[in-house]
């Protein structure tokens, strides 16, 4: 076993799995609720045993134990069919027409972020199994509270790297969801498209900071640094680059010195050996140039790059020459219509990291709530045997009245149009 991963030859759990979904055991809600319950029941003592218990607390702890609550009480509602008879064409009202909300099935969750956050997905899913790849203390925790289940036959856990991941997806899933960079991403994405199976891809991504003149450079370097270093960096949505105007770069620059503070997470430097006294301060980098290493991959460390710009323009010419941000903070006190010609995950104004408190937003980047990405809608119709002679007219032979009726639908009047970047070119 290396590094405490599960042998290859052990990841024997995908045929259990099939076996508890088709038994129907994890379809009652109550089922559902009880395990969101032990997940919040149980997050609690496990992380409490971490450094930095401020962190823990806000970023961590509390996230989970109050979404998970959050779900038991929504879980009835969001599961209930919808009608849509009231919505169908006045030939169609005597059919009983809804939308079913199922689960997808046996689902793959491979989290590779050292956040216990990295388990958002078990809220929507609650099918997992998680391999990740480091930091022990944080991925520990994680195994534990997976694995504390009472029913282990839905829920099973193995902890690996690319060996072990690979194995597991060259198994048939009913989805996949993938936490992670966009190299591994590209290895699940071409799995998934063996076997036609539906996937999420939730990536991280350079999330750059626009500071323009008009910030308050105090407040814009406090709240970037705080978020900056918590879970010293380890956070897929951190301010990973700056891209400041020049009038305000130095001033920036020396506000962010400024805030020297022993709360701060700290870094610690890997030498063979975890060695607990050292650490590496956070560090802001002025005048770096495009092109710089700095700016290529995820930082994931206690680097401030900052890249000066001449206006807010050039910052934004910036990101869209390059891949798309997972997230995009904007430091300013004006409105900015800007703001709208970039692609982005999401978009946070006047603070960084902090949008992640809002229970109610999709998951991160890729705009998908948890319990919608891993349920279907199945469309049910259902025509009585009295509404036959209601629909006489679609069997032969056929008429002329049978052609008129299902042609009425045409007689629709087209409203006139214009197109509105011609009228803008007159302008």
């Amino acid at each position: 076993m290396t590094h405490g991963y599960t042998p290859i030859d052990k990841i024997q759990i995908y045929a259990s799995l099939r076996a508890t979904f088709r038994s129907g055991l994890t379809k009652p809600i109550a089922w559902r609720q009880h395990q969101l319950l032990q997940l919040a029941l149980r997050s609690t003592p496990i992380w409490a045993s971490r450094c930095m218990m401020h962190e823990v607390v806000m970023g961590e702890i509390t996230p989970v134990f109050d979404r998970a609550l959050t779900c038991v009480s929504k879980i009835e509602e969001w599961s209930k069919d919808k009608s849509i008879t009231d919505q169908v064409q006045d030939w169609q009202k005597g059919w009983t027409s809804r939308i079913m909300r199922r689960a997808k099935g046996v689902v793959l969750i491979i989290a590779c972020y050292p956040m216990i956050l990295s388990l958002q997905p078990l809220y929507g899913a609650l099918l997992s199994s998680s391999s990740p790849k480091s930091h022990h203390i944080t991925l520990r925790s994680s195994l534990t509270i997976c694995r504390s289940y009472p029913d282990k036959d839905a829920f099973r856990v193995a902890l690996g790297g690319v060996p072990e991941i690979t194995k597991m997806l060259e198994l048939k899933w009913d989805h996949i969801f993938y936490t992670g960079n966009g190299r591994v991403a590209r290895i699940v994405a071409t799995a998934a498209a063996k076997h036609l199976t539906p996937f999420t891809l939730e990536l991280g991504g350079k999330s750059p900071v626009i500071v323009d003149t008009t910030a308050d450079i105090q407040l814009a370097a406090k709240r970037t640094l705080a978020g900056k270093t918590t879970n010293c960096d380890q956070i897929c949505v951190t301010p990973d680059f700056f891209l400041v105007e020049r009038l305000v770069a130095s001033k920036f620059v020396e506000a962010c010195g400024a805030l020297n503070m022993p709360s701060y997470g700290a870094y610690e430097r890997l030498k063979g050996l975890l060695d607990r006294t050292k650490g590496i301060e956070p560090t802001v980098i002025a005048d770096v140039e495009p092109g710089d290493s700095l700016l290529e991959g995820e930082i994931y460390g206690p680097f401030l790059p900052i890249v000066t710009v001449e206006n807010v323009d050039g910052a934004i010419d910036y990101i869209n020459d390059h891949d798309h941000p997972l997230v995009l903070y904007f430091l300013l006190q004006t409105t900015l219509r800007r703001r709208k010609n970039t692609t982005n995950g999401n978009v946070c104004i006047n603070d960084t990291f902090i949008q992640l408190s809002i229970s109610e937003m999709p998951f991160c980047g890729v705009q998908y709530y948890s319990y919608e990405n891993f349920v279907y809608g199945r469309a049910l119709c259902e025509i009585p045997y009295e509404e036959e002679p209601f629909d006489m007219l679609r069997y032969p032979s056929y008429t002329a009245e049978s052609v008129a009726f299902f042609s009425q639908v045409m007689k629709t009047p087209i409203l006139k149009s214009t197109n509105p970047a011609e009228v803008e070119v007159k302008n």
